[in-house]
């Protein structure tokens, strides 16, 4: 509970900062910087070669591509039956199956389950939702973007392989079974513990609550299939299949973040019904504080 309240806090502190004159308004961009460039590669070589590898970890891969299955059927299935246009469309398909795994879900798998369940959102985010991102989420901005263009298997594949990140994940996987010196553990630790303050700063400080009556139907249609519908479906279907433990309830938890900052981002660079996109990252925000509990009670 008291790292759940924590969470909360930095939260809050980031939306006070916005208030000040003295931090400038790119602020939320250079914290997220540091995050992707600092704070969570050092998270990821710190906790990753303490995972004990096992089938179970399958479902940190296969969940987040299951749930964006269902999603964005869901999505398709409500723009034919709403008759909405093709932006909105875009937006939604972007948003409501990607979740903010990196930045809100790792804050709050450790509020849930404590530190040791660190490595199993890292694997989540950058086998799963990273990856989905950069292979999906460009191609829904090629079918429904402005300008048409196709990204290439290239340039996918640069997007993957370079994100610092990922870079680590790869350099923690290769590490394993050899121990740091004490020196770099001690550094890669007082790194590692800027993620949650930073990150949750940032998303404090970036959080915007514009809401227009008339996006109403499809910012709830949204925020139900991302908040709702899709940790509910992988919940039930690992009933279904009997499986249960940390690495599934994390799993599940994660399927129940709200929608990635970073899609939001992207679809307001692609004219994708920018007001939508960024109704949904910070109403989703707000209301993931209600919905995560429950949702961790279920479990």
């Amino acid at each position: 509970m008291d790292n759940f309240i924590a969470t909360l806090v930095y939260l809050l502190i980031g939306m006070g900062l916005r208030r000040i004159p003295g931090f400038h308004r790119d602020t939320g961009m250079v914290l997220n910087a540091f995050v992707i460039f600092i704070s969570m590669p050092a998270m990821v070589m710190l906790k990753v070669p303490q995972l004990t590898f096992s089938a179970d970890l399958l479902i940190l891969t296969l969940m987040p591509w299951g749930t964006l299955a269902l999603a964005a059927l869901l999505v398709l299935a409500a723009s034919r039956l709403c008759a909405w246009d093709r932006a909105t469309t875009g937006c939604l398909l972007l948003l409501a199956p990607l979740p903010n795994a990196s930045f809100l879900g790792i804050p709050m798998v450790r509020a849930f389950f404590g530190e040791q369940a660190i490595p199993y959102a890292v694997i989540y985010d950058q086998f799963g939702s990273f990856i989905a991102l950069s292979t999906y989420g460009f191609l829904i901005l090629a079918m429904y973007g402005a300008d048409g263009s196709r990204p290439t298997i290239k340039t996918m594949l640069c997007k993957i392989v370079l994100f610092p990140p990922f870079v680590a994940l790869v350099c923690a996987l290769l590490l394993r079974g050899i121990p740091y010196p004490p020196l770099a553990g001690f550094i890669l630790h007082s790194l590692a513990e800027t993620l949650v303050p930073v990150v949750m700063v940032a998303v404090g400080f970036q959080l915007t609550l514009r809401l227009n009556r008339a996006m109403l139907g499809q910012l709830s249609t949204g925020l139900l299939i991302k908040l709702v519908a899709a940790p509910l479906a992988g919940l039930m279907a690992c009933r279904l299949l009997g499986l249960d433990g940390e690495v599934v309830r994390v799993a599940i938890v994660e399927a129940g973040m709200p929608p990635m900052v970073a899609a939001g981002a992207m679809a307001m660079l692609a004219n994708l019904a920018p007001r939508l996109a960024a109704a949904l990252v910070g109403v989703g925000v707000v209301l993931s504080f209600a919905t995560l509990p429950l949702l961790y009670r279920l479990l």
